[in-house]
């Protein structure tokens, strides 16, 4: 695996430099002041892309289900001069109560992928907005050459673009073969399964009576820009308006949306 992704401090500061520099900016049109307002990252991880909000006054509330990476946050944010206005949970959203308060801006960050019923998910997290908040998502589409996240193992299966989209059967035998623990074998089957297209991201929302505010597509995702130094480069038109192709030259898309009911 990765020195990023056994370093969590490191993967942590470099969530803080994308979200700085790139996913505030794309968000600040329709927040005027970052510093009035709750923030909820669900899928926070050590909660890194909180970090730039609450260095700039916002409420923030991290939820994560690994309980690891919520003590790997807390430890982070201890000797934080705004610790105070951060609260780190580990704990499926499903089992979450409401809280006494909503939130202006709930953002999920390569994290959509993830999740299992992504249906039932766009359903349930309505209730955690305020009726003129927004959501930010951020995600990898599925068939984007990475985009089954085999770049998190070691070795030359790390560097192979696009074996993920094989047949599943096929698809498994490859790691198998190449000896990969059944941990990290679990981990790629699950996002085989969860996996999101833009089409199918896109079906979701309308179902859910979202409106999309805005949106980017990427063919240079900025997260790149810390890993690998490339700056961020979008698709451009007509490329982006190509049903189903975009996804596999599309490695990063930005959405801003809202609650339309």
């Amino acid at each position: 695996m990765q020195d990023r992704h056994i370093n969590r401090k490191k993967y942590f500061e470099e969530q803080t430099y994308t979200t700085s520099k790139y996913v505030i900016p794309f968000i600040k049109p329709y927040i005027h002041d970052i510093s009035t307002i709750r923030v909820l990252e669900i899928g926070c991880g050590e909660g890194g892309n909180l970090k730039p909000f609450l260095d700039l006054g916002a409420h923030c509330v991290g939820i994560d289900l690994s309980s690891a990476q919520i003590e790997n946050a807390k430890l982070f944010y201890q000797d934080d001069p705004n610790s105070s206005n951060i609260q780190l949970i580990s704990e499926d959203i499903y089992n979450v109560e409401p809280f006494d308060f909503q939130f202006d801006l709930i953002m999920l960050r390569d994290v959509i992928e993830h999740i299992p019923n992504q249906e039932k998910f766009m359903g349930f997290v309505k209730q955690f907005l305020k009726k003129d908040g927004i959501m930010f998502f951020g995600f990898p589409p599925w068939y984007n050459p990475f985009g089954g996240h085999q770049q998190v193992l070691q070795g030359i299966a790390s560097k192979i673009p696009y074996y993920h989209i094989l047949p599943k059967t096929l698809y498994l035998g490859i790691l198998n073969l190449f000896g990969y623990k059944k941990k990290d074998v679990l981990e790629l089957m699950e996002i085989h399964d969860t996996g999101i297209s833009i089409e199918r991201f896109e079906r979701i929302l309308k179902k859910e009576n979202y409106a999309i505010l805005k949106k980017t597509d990427f063919l240079f995702n900025p997260n790149y820009e810390i890993k690998f130094g490339l700056k961020p480069k979008t698709v451009i038109f007509p490329f982006h308006k190509i049903p189903f192709i975009r996804n596999f030259y599309t490695t990063a898309v930005y959405y801003l949306m809202k609650n339309e009911k």
